[in-house]
Parts: structure tokens; C-alpha cells; sequence
């Protein structure tokens, strides 16, 4: 919790900040530094997967408008995503260091194999944010939501459902990419609130975080366990809850167990809808993605009280200690918060989710 008050307290000293004018290209004053680039800035952005369609959809046009937007119009987005391809991500950003970008927004696919790539970025004078997930290297700042506690509104969730039910304790832990080390610190939050609460029967950390992946692994766990005994499944995210949902069903379970998931897609939030899956994590992509535009802006720009205000709290990787560091809430996603969270954020509205075959289930828990 104390992170996630930092985090907060971060949002707003940047809000202050923006509304004195911090932002304007102004110079002078205790209030400001003299920025190393003007406007006519590039900030290279690397994503790592379209399986997920948030990088697509959301952070990729939230980061381009308010890069625009931060630089009356001047500065521009050079985008890249690597599809999940790690050696892919290794040449986009060598492209980047070549077509000398200002600055680097880097989500890695490998956290650890992108490190000399971060090095190569650092030699060549251009700081890198690594962003939505932790990168080895010498790397200037990073955001992302607390994931710890995304594990832990998962595994909290799935807990106090079990509890209102009678029955078995035994679940199926589905985690995400060993690569990935957002997926270890979900596991590690997850893990603090399940252990000693339920009987873990059987834990799968899924390969790229793909859903055919997930799928082959909870098949493989109904075939251990039997599919009438699995009392609750804790997956990771949502691609891999439709996957472990798919399995579940094609081994003739008509009752489903709960099901946890993590980014409020689209096909998630209906499933919560029919109530076939439980509860999703949302976190909000908006304020995510906003921050770390301002961040690389003002790195670039060299307005350090700017920068400063937007990195109070600090993490270490395996390799740097002491990263300056933004760390965003999150909120645990069910049939009862839709309407006050991914519809009242704009991230989709009631008609996008009530179409016609989730109309009846919408008008059940009156999402209107």
C-alpha cells in the first residue's frame, strides 16, 4: 500500500505540475531547467506482443496524443512491436539507436536478453523508460502498475470466493512467462494471499504468455486432478483465463469454478459479464500510458523537477538498484464495478459490451 500511495501522490504532483505550466517549454525560474531538446522531439516506442490488443488499442495512441500534445504538435512516436519475438525487439531497437530517437519507451519481451540493447541505448547518449515491464540494464526510470498487488487483489478474490462456497480447496495455478518478470511478482503477491488458504494441485508458469499454452497446460491438469475437483483456477491474465475456460469446458465441466484474469479486455469483461470468468485485474492504461509520455518528454527535455516529481517511489532489478520509479494502483474487476471502471474511464462503452448476444446477461446484473 505504501507504493501505491506514492504512486498516487506522483499522479498529482504531475497534474500540479502540467497546471503551472511545467510542460510549456518555458524557461526560467526556480521552477524550471533549461531543456536539453526542444519540441521537434522522437520518442521511440517498443511493445512486445499484439496477443494482448491493450498495446495496440490503448498505449501505443494514449503515448503518441499526449507526446503531441506535451509538444505543441512537434514531437512524433516512432512505434515498433515485436510480436513477441525477443531477437525481433533486439533489432527494432537497434534500428532506433541508428535513427537516432531522443528518447526510449522499451515494454521487453525478455527482460534479460534486452539488457545489452539498453547498454547500446545508453552509449549512444539515449535514456530509456522501461515500461509496463521491469528491463535489465542501465535503464533511466520505470512505470508500471504495482504488480505485487496485482497478484495480490488475484489471489485475494479467488480466496474469498472459495470461502462462500463449500467444497474442494484445490486449484490450478496457471502463472505467466518465466521471461517476464512481471510474471513473478504477480506470482509472488498471488502466493501470499493463496498460501495456507487453498490447496495449490498443480502450477504451470506458460511460455510467452500464450493462450494455446495455457490451454495445453490446464488440459494436462483436468487430466491429473479431474476436471469435478478443480475448485478455482488463479490464471495470470485474461488471454490465458479464455484458455483455461476453453479446456474446462471441452472436458464437459458445465459448472465452472471461478477463474481469475488480469487487463479487463474486451472478451473479459463479457465473460464476467456471463460469469464465466470471475474477475479480471483492471488497471488503468490511460493514466499508465499518460505518465510515461510525460516522463519521456521531460527526460528528454531535461526538466529534472518535472521528472522528479513523476518517479517518487524507487525499484531494483538484477542488474540496477535504486530505479527511479512509478508504480500505478490497480482495482480488482467484477460484475459488480463495470460500469465504474472500464465504462467510466472510456475504455469501452456499455454497447461495445452488451451486443446482442450479452444482452440478457447485461440486463441480469443491470449494466444498462
Amino acid at each position: 500500500m505504501r507504493r501505491t500511495a506514492i504512486a498516487l501522490a506522483a499522479s498529482a504532483a504531475a497534474v500540479s505540475l502540467a497546471a503551472c505550466g511545467a510542460f510549456d517549454g518555458s524557461s526560467g525560474g526556480s521552477g524550471s531547467a533549461t531543456p536539453k531538446k526542444g519540441d521537434d522531439i522522437q520518442v521511440g516506442l517498443l511493445l512486445p506482443e499484439k496477443e494482448n490488443p491493450r498495446y495496440d488499442n490503448f498505449d501505443y495512441p494514449i503515448i503518441q496524443k499526449q507526446v503531441q500534445s506535451l509538444t505543441h504538435g512537434k514531437g512524433k512516436v516512432v512505434y515498433a512491436n515485436a510480436e513477441a519475438d525477443a531477437a525481433k525487439q533486439s533489432q527494432q531497437l537497434d534500428q532506433m539507436i541508428q535513427d537516432k530517437v531522443d528518447v526510449l519507451l522499451v515494454d521487453a519481451v525478455d527482460s534479460k536478453a534486452i539488457a545489452p540493447d539498453v547498454q547500446k541505448a545508453k552509449d549512444a547518449g539515449i535514456p530509456v523508460i522501461a515500461y509496463d515491464r521491469l528491463a535489465q540494464g542501465p535503464i533511466d526510470a520505470y512505470i508500471s502498475f504495482d504488480n505485487e498487488l496485482v497478484g495480490q487483489v488475484q489471489g485475494r478474490a479467488l480466496v474469498e470466493k472459495l470461502n462462500d462456497s463449500t467444497g474442494s480447496s484445490k486449484i490450478v495455478m496457471m502463472n505467466g512467462s518465466p521471461t517476464d518478470p512481471n510474471a513473478a511478482q504477480f506470482k509472488e503477491g498471488a502466493l501470499s494471499e493463496l498460501s495456507g488458504k487453498v490447496n495449490i494441485v498443480a502450477k504451470y508458469d506458460t511460455k510467452d504468455w500464450k493462450p494455446e499454452n495455457a490451454k495445453a497446460n490446464m488440459l494436462e491438469a483436468i487430466k491429473a486432478v479431474g476436471a469435478n475437483n478443480i475448485a478455482g483456477v488463479y490464471s495470470a491474465n485474461d488471454g490465458m483465463a479464455g484458455a483455461v475456460i476453453e479446456a474446462l469446458k471441452e472436458s464437459g465441466v458445465t459448472k465452472l469454478p471461478p477463474v481469475t484474469g488480469q487487463d479487463a479486455s474486451l472478451d473479459a469483461v463479457q465473460r464476467i459479464v456471463t460469469g464465466e470468468q470471475y474477475m479480471s485485474v483492471y488497471k488503468s492504461y490511460p493514466q499508465e500510458a499518460t505518465n510515461a509520455a510525460e516522463m519521456a518528454v521531460a527526460k528528454v527535455q531535461g526538466r529534472s523537477i518535472e521528472f522528479d516529481a513523476l518517479t517518487r517511489d524507487s525499484v531494483d532489478s538484477p542488474t540496477e538498484k535504486k530505479i527511479p520509479s512509478m508504480l500505478v494502483p490497480v482495482v480488482a474487476l467484477t460484475q459488480k464495478n463495470i460500469k465504474d471502471t472500464v465504462v467510466q474511464d472510456n475504455i469501452f462503452t456499455i454497447q461495445q459490451i452488451c451486443t446482442a448476444a450479452y444482452r440478457t446477461a447485461c440486463a441480469e446484473i443491470r449494466l444498462k
